[in-house]
């Protein structure tokens, strides 16, 4: 019989083992609330309408941006050399007012495409659409100056709070509307035009996800003016969505279709009255 001092030595041993391997993996790897606290203060900073508080005077939000700036650092420092992590954050600062811009243009993209928003403040504070857009305009912008890691759990934030999936990586054109947004899915290497629409359920993915593809051009490139409706598929690193298309809901592609097209699927229904029986086909699942 096992004595219980043993039993006790035995455990506190695993867990120191445990302990040591667990401290020599991670070390340098970012806290995730340090970078969620990070992206919700640059939300609430560039949107007043996503901040907890009122708006500020603009000195205050001069100093804020700066505040914030020095964040980035901090958290970027361990993953980074010190003279690459200093131009990191200016390069940042540097790039965030074309993200602004970008994201107002967005914001009036949503505001005119959907008949239920009645102003620019509401698709700002209320629509899942814009906070993944703008979210992403901002992950985008540092993972384009060589950060690891940080931009993707800044893309994963708005994930879990949209439903919204945009890789940071993603190139978005001028004017994106994403309407209700959920299920979404848009790739590392896909490039999106100007003045596109997304409905619920889209997915711009790759046609492999063999790790041996990683680095090459996966995901497909949109052109401007196109609007894809719910739950279609596009996928593929060669498929090119032509300017000015329309490709309708639940449609499945993988090859490309030139400008001005419109893509749809049809389907047959069949409707009976039930007490005219059924047959085996009503139960094919």
């Amino acid at each position: 019989m096992i004595r219980d001092e043993d039993q006790g030595a035995a455990a506190a041993a695993a867990s120191q083992a445990l302990a040591r391997r667990i401290g020599t993996v991670g070390h340098t790897f970012p806290i995730k609330r340090d970078v969620e606290s990070l992206a919700h203060e640059l939300l609430g900073i560039l949107y007043p309408q996503l901040s907890d508080g009122t708006s500020v005077p603009v000195p205050e939000v001069a100093t804020r941006l700066l505040g914030a700036r020095d964040e980035l650092g901090r958290i970027v420092r361990p993953l980074l050399d010190s003279d690459t992590a200093g131009r990191v954050m200016e390069g940042f600062l540097a790039g965030l007012p074309a993200a602004y811009q970008q994201s107002l243009e967005d914001a009036a993209a949503i505001l005119a495409g959907d008949p239920a928003a009645e102003s620019l403040d509401e698709v700002i504070a209320a629509y899942p659409g814009f906070l993944a857009i703008a979210m992403h305009r901002v992950a985008h912008t540092i993972h384009a100056l060589g950060v690891p890691i940080v931009p993707r759990l800044m893309a994963e934030m708005a994930h879990s709070a949209s439903g919204i999936d945009i890789h940071p990586g993603a190139s978005v054109g001028r004017s994106f509307c994403i309407d209700h947004g959920t299920g979404i899915v848009i790739g590392e290497t896909a490039v999106i035009g100007d003045d596109v629409k997304l409905y619920q359920g889209v997915t711009l993915g790759a046609l492999s996800v063999s790790k041996a593809a990683a680095g090459t051009k996966r995901h497909p490139t949109i052109g401007d003016r196109v609007v894809i409706y719910a739950n279609a598929t596009v996928l593929g690193g060669d498929t090119v969505i032509g300017a000015d298309s329309v490709i309708g809901g639940n449609v499945f592609l993988t090859a490309s279709v030139p400008p001005g097209s419109l893509v749809y699927q049809t389907s047959q229904y069949r409707v009976r009255r039930q007490e005219d029986g059924f047959d085996g086909a009503d139960f094919v699942i």
